[in-house]
């Protein structure tokens, strides 16, 4: 869910947007327990207990990596620390830390308390699972704010349908993607950056060396993600680092924008180590031991407030290249995919869309001036007889639709099934609030969470919304089946085929709808203003439509 911040260098408009570790183990069977008594299992470091809820085994708070404290502070998680006895696992762990947000945000649901010490994980099992498919689930929040225990993730629908469910904590905003050239010279490596990006790679470690304790089979694990958590994602398609350590993946409104380099400007952004020069100039840093001694909600509140841009960095190491080239060299890792974005992602991100032209003749004639030879194309799918909605879909697409069908084609172009979704779905409360198919809104569907208890107290509801159970019971078969066999199906709903060269896909608006190609001529137009963008080194990622800058035709 993007709540996003950027330095002062970075156009404001942009920064509203964007508000390897290795343990060994011995992996145990959960060993039979009394009907309601609680459950107790062996991990790597020590036995933990937890909870029976319904037919489930549920632990919650596990730390898997030491707390990231003191001169641990942007340094690569180390291993937990064993400790004797039994651990309590009944209560979730601290949030990491991260700027408050208000509470009539869209986006605000209360948090536990929060701490540095917060890389922990959370397990939902069936009671007598063996062997069970993983799913690993990222939270969103732009990298900067959220938590696994947000009541939206807890995994129990899944674990119900025979899932061994995870959802993790990693570090945010300042904390986890901050890069600096004093803290790339006490690397081994020499590089900085990417902090919550290794603590995710150091929590599947855990679950490859865990999880069998849990019923679960490390050798059948999905990553799954929403927003900043499906970037983080796609990140981790493109790391040496995590390779091998999942076997599936499941984004919901990815996106695949650049980001910065380590050393050196690209793309139009400074690069990572500068961004980080920046910032520390901001908050009357001299050094970095006045940065490791600053206090953690000090130095969290502050860095938002300069507009810090948590996002990963291309350090060579832990990401060699932009998501981009990775994907198009093929580089990426070779794993069956779900992948989809929402009809209406950015009705609840306004603030983000450009002013409207006050007619329809000034609307074409700035994207005649923006996109030259292309302008066309683009006024076929974006016209100007609904400027309103255009814009819309015009942020939309270069956002989330244009990079989600990208990953979904190119896998499919590497022979591996990937499958591509289009969330249109809105319920009464939405309609009337014109946020149908909102950023995030496939949540409570995936999640099987339809009830207030569990979503964003400032969502619309499903009151009147008499598809609703169905479509979000489709949706977990699909999900729980694709993470079981890399095949997603419903007995009762319409076949899911791979994109493959039909361009199929598939429409979850009131019941399932299988069709071909969701929205005609918007990749073909994408990906050729981004190629352009792209081979001159210029920013391509949000500058588009009416405030696409002007520039000359495609030499022929």
């Amino acid at each position: 869910m993007p709540h996003n911040l950027h330095l002062r260098a970075i156009p404001r408009w942009i920064a509203l947007f964007f508000a390897a570790l290795l343990v060994s183990s011995c992996a145990y069977r959960q060993a039979a327990q009394p009907i309601g008594a609680a459950p107790v299992v062996a991990t790597n470091t020590g036995r933990v207990s937890g909870t029976v809820e319904g037919e489930l085994n549920v632990f919650r708070g596990i730390p898997y990596a030491a707390p990231p404290v003191g001169d641990l502070r942007w340094q690569a998680p180390r291993p937990a620390a064993r400790w004797d006895g039994v651990r309590d696992a009944t209560a979730f762990g601290a949030a990491c830390k991260q700027p408050p947000i208000p509470s009539a945000s869209f986006y605000y649901s209360q948090l536990p308390a929060t701490s540095e010490d917060c890389l922990t994980l959370n397990v939902w099992a069936p009671r007598h699972a063996a062997d069970a498919p993983v799913i690993v689930y990222i939270h969103g929040g732009s990298l900067q704010i959220g938590s696994s225990a947000d009541p939206l993730y807890s995994g129990e629908n899944f674990a119900a349908r025979g899932v061994v469910f995870v959802s993790i904590n990693y570090r945010l905003g300042v904390l986890g993607w901050l890069a600096h050239p004093a803290l790339s010279a006490r690397s081994p490596e020499g590089v900085s950056g990417n902090y919550g990006l290794l603590d995710q790679i150091a929590a599947l470690h855990w679950v490859r060396d865990n999880i069998a304790s849990f019923g679960g089979d490390a050798g059948n694990v999905t990553v799954m993600g929403e927003s900043a958590g499906a970037l983080s994602v796609s990140y981790l398609l493109t790391s040496p680092a995590a390779r091998g350590l999942f076997d599936k993946a499941i984004l919901e409104s990815a996106n695949t924008r650049a980001v910065p380099a380590l050393h050196e400007a690209a793309f139009g952004l400074p690069s990572a180590e500068d961004i980080g020069t920046t910032l520390m100039s901001s908050l009357g840093a001299d050094t970095l031991d006045d940065m490791l001694s600053m206090d953690a909600d000090t130095l969290t509140v502050a860095a938002a407030r300069a507009r810090f841009t948590p996002q990963g960095t291309i350090d060579g190491a832990v990401l060699p290249k932009q998501v981009v080239e990775t994907f198009d060299a093929g580089e990426q890792a070779k794993v069956p995919l779900i992948a989809g974005f929402n009809s209406g992602e950015v009705r609840t991100q306004r603030a983000f869309l450009p002013e409207a032209p006050p007619s329809a003749e000034a609307y074409e004639a700035a994207i005649r001036a923006g996109y030259g030879d292309l302008a066309p194309a683009f006024l076929a799918i974006y016209p100007a007889s609904d400027i309103k909605n255009s814009m819309v879909g015009t942020l939309r697409d270069a956002i989330y639709g244009w990079a989600t069908e990208r990953m979904v084609r190119l896998q499919s172009a590497a022979g591996i099934p990937a499958y591509l979704y289009l969330f249109d779905h809105c319920q009464p409360e939405a309609r009337a609030r014109d946020i149908c198919a909102f950023h995030a809104s496939e949540l409570p569907f995936v999640f099987g969470h339809l009830d207030a208890g569990h979503m964003p107290p400032n969502w619309p509801g499903v009151a009147g919304d008499a598809d609703a159970p169905a479509l979000s019971d489709a949706m977990l078969d699909y999900w729980t089946s694709f993470a079981a066999s890399g095949t997603p199906h419903s007995a009762s709903n319409a076949a899911w085929a791979p994109y493959g060269d039909t361009e199929a896909f598939m429409t979850f608006a009131g019941r399932p709808r299988a069709g071909r190609n969701p929205i005609p001529g918007m990749f073909e137009l994408q990906e050729t203003w981004v190629r352009r963008h792209y081979a001159t080194g210029a920013k391509w990622f949000l500058e588009v439509g009416v405030r696409a800058a002007p520039q000359a035709d495609e030499p022929q």
